[in-house]
């Protein structure tokens, strides 16, 4: 990876910056495009890996991952976000073709898939972090989808309820998604949130905070199992838990993958089949 170096005006000595203001914007702008784009710029992440340029390398292993399990690069995915600025950062001379970012190489980047109720969640890692996810209907539902649009009026409601997804599914979406999550006071908020919903009763997960390091998917995995009661996830029940996830985390904001994100995208999914 080449070094940054900032450039000074030959004559600099004889003309001092103040009075040659064309000059130092020009320098200015100059020393700007030689600036990498770094991951904190354009995906939510946090730590060394905010700090870190993209680099060419970096996007080549997301590529690949997308391909194998997606088929195809997604446009507007972290992939081809990824390889513009490791383009960028290349053009500009601060990273190498062959360059990778430490911490990428290290941890690896990784791209999953899980089926929940016919419904495909995708979710997309750099070093551990979470850079895009979201959900499709597999082809099964996406046909479900067409037809129950084509004859909504004739459709039997036990149809209807069979392409829903529910809170309980939702809660296993984001043990999937974010399992390795240690369990904080916004999880703690959101699930609580999304029983009461499911249940009108906040006791059936148990969820203990203080215990070390408990994760997501311990107390997840088999959230249907657990609730009692369960029903489709709706609009009004998606902003409920996003609101109890936002009110107890430090820097409100939900957690990508996590347990509002998991209810959120479930209840788009429903609104397709007008639940």
């Amino acid at each position: 990876m080449n070094t940054l170096v900032s450039e000074t005006p030959t004559n600099s000595k004889d003309i001092p910056s103040c009075f040659n203001p064309r000059r130092t914007s020009q320098e200015h702008e100059k020393q700007k495009q030689k600036e990498p784009i770094k991951y904190g710029e354009v995906f939510k992440v946090v730590g060394e890996l905010a700090s870190k340029p993209i680099a060419p390398q970096d996007a080549a292993m997301m590529r690949k991952a997308e391909n194998m399990i997606l088929g195809q690069t997604q446009k507007g995915g972290p992939a081809s976000v990824m390889q513009a600025a490791a383009t960028r950062n290349e053009r500009a001379g601060v990273v190498g073709h062959e360059d990778f970012t430490d911490v990428t190489g290290d941890r690896g980047v990784t791209v999953t898939e899980t089926d929940v109720s016919a419904t495909r969640f995708i979710t997309e890692s750099v070093a551990g972090q979470v850079v895009g996810q979201y959900a499709e209907p597999t082809p099964v539902l996406q046909t479900s989808f067409e037809v129950t649009q084509q004859s909504a009026l004739t459709m039997p409601a036990w149809v209807l309820l069979l392409l829903t997804l529910t809170i309980g599914e939702a809660l296993e979406a984001s043990a999937q998604s974010a399992g390795n999550k240690a369990v904080d006071e916004s999880d703690a908020a959101a699930i609580q949130a999304a029983e009461v919903r499911a249940t009108g009763s906040n006791v059936i997960i148990p969820v203990d905070c203080d215990e070390y390091e408990i994760k997501l998917r311990d107390i997840l995995v088999d959230a249907t199992a657990k609730l009692p009661a369960d029903k489709a996830v709706t609009r009004q029940d998606a902003e409920g838990v996003v609101s109890a996830e936002v009110r107890n985390n430090q820097n409100l904001a939900t957690h990508p993958g996590g347990v509002a994100a998991s209810v959120t995208v479930a209840a788009r999914l429903n609104e397709n089949v007008n639940v």
